[in-house]
């Protein structure tokens, strides 16, 4: 009887993309095993919110990204007798498991080492070597991700599975009544610009304002809504909004809720995703599933999440950003065949098939069937 376990530990710690692409396979993966397969689902002690399932379930001391973790994880997991263990945030244990699958989100460790601590660094840099070792297959979230393992580690392209994330269902146009009631619990009118995600470097938050600050100046005076949590060197966007005089048109918003998060989705002109490097760009796909156009970088997997749903631009160029900013304020045409591009895409993107893709990889390494 294959046994597999998945990794669902992050969510303890980080309740963010990664941790929600976990549950989300935990979700849609029993309703296609076999009867002779089981999922195993492994959380970590602190969890507050396991999934509500009756499949088999147990809860680990190892916390994610430990330095120990290998060795940890690995006795923690050998009791459980598991035919293969997902590694869902890319560093599977040195045993506990016949197989081991993982899943590589990015590399951005490699391309923006100077937001990393020397200690994250070198912690990183062996856990991805080690990874690449010790996996019988690895996954990625995009190609993009599958082209960086090739031209930075040597990975040969044909040993990596892309499988596309996709978006929460709940993620959709929504009532007009219950988006503003949303709206005016946040002090906001409709047709704010918004961004969504970790507020740190990588994000690329500093030239989203200064684009911002080149709007206003051509006469588009619109507010900035910055939802998500805060991450490496946040302290200073404030204080940067401030210095450049839109203190007041850029709205920090932590902790939102899912169903107000999908309303804020909807009440916006547009989503700008302008980082210089992601490895999906979940935001992306939750904005287009709601009818809301994207201006979004050029780079890493962005355009291949965008599609015609959105206008692309170089992450360097503030004034670029600006401009693509300011056709989907002012032109309406645009707008919406962007919007109606949006939702035909982002609709190609399913769990179902992320489970089903996934499960697939899990059977094709367990039966030990060759690429």
């Amino acid at each position: 009887m294959p046994r597999y376990g998945i990794d669902l530990r992050l969510h303890a710690y980080a309740p963010g993309g990664i941790s929600r692409y976990a549950r989300r396979l935990a979700e849609h993966i029993p309703p296609l095993l076999h009867p002779d397969e089981a999922l195993v689902r492994f959380y970590h002690r602190r969890e507050r919110s396991p999934l509500a399932s009756p499949a088999e379930a147990h809860r680990l001391w190892t916390p994610p990204h430990h330095r120990l973790e290998g060795w940890s994880l690995g006795m923690e997991l050998l009791p459980r007798r598991l035919s293969l263990f997902h590694a869902t945030d890319f560093i599977p244990p040195r045993w506990g498991a016949k197989h081991f699958v993982a899943t590589i989100h990015d590399l951005n460790f490699l391309h923006y080492p100077q937001y990393l601590t020397a200690e994250a660094r070198r912690y990183y840099n062996a856990q991805i070597e080690a990874a690449i070792r010790r996996a019988d297959a690895l996954l990625a979230d995009s190609f993009a991700t599958r082209n960086d393992l090739h031209r930075l580690l040597g990975v040969p392209p044909q040993s990596v599975q892309v499988i596309h994330l996709a978006a929460d269902e709940r993620f959709r146009p929504l009532p007009e009544a219950q988006v503003e009631a949303v709206l005016r619990r946040y002090g906001l009118e409709r047709g704010y610009l918004l961004f969504v995600g970790t507020w740190e470097p990588r994000k690329n938050l500093k030239g989203l304002i200064d684009a911002l600050a080149l709007l206003h100046a051509r006469g588009e005076r619109r507010t900035l809504v910055i939802a998500g949590r805060r991450g490496w060197l946040y302290d200073d966007l404030p204080a940067y909004a401030e210095r450049r005089g839109l203190g007041e048109a850029v709205r920090f918003l932590e902790g939102v809720p899912l169903e107000a998060l999908i309303a804020l989705y909807n009440g916006a002109r547009l989503l700008a995703m302008v980082s210089f490097y992601e490895g999906f760009g979940l935001p992306v796909l939750e904005a287009l599933r709601c009818g809301t156009p994207v201006v979004a970088a050029t780079r890493a997997s962005l355009p291949e999440v965008t599609g015609e749903g959105g206008l692309l631009v170089e992450p360097e160029s503030p004034e670029a950003i600006a401009e693509a900013m300011f056709r989907l304020c002012r032109d309406e045409g645009l707008h919406a065949r962007l919007r109606e591009a949006g939702l035909r895409h982002a609709a190609t993107f399913r769990w179902e098939r992320t489970a089903a893709e996934t499960l697939a990889v899990y059977r094709r390494v367990v039966a030990a069937i060759a690429w």
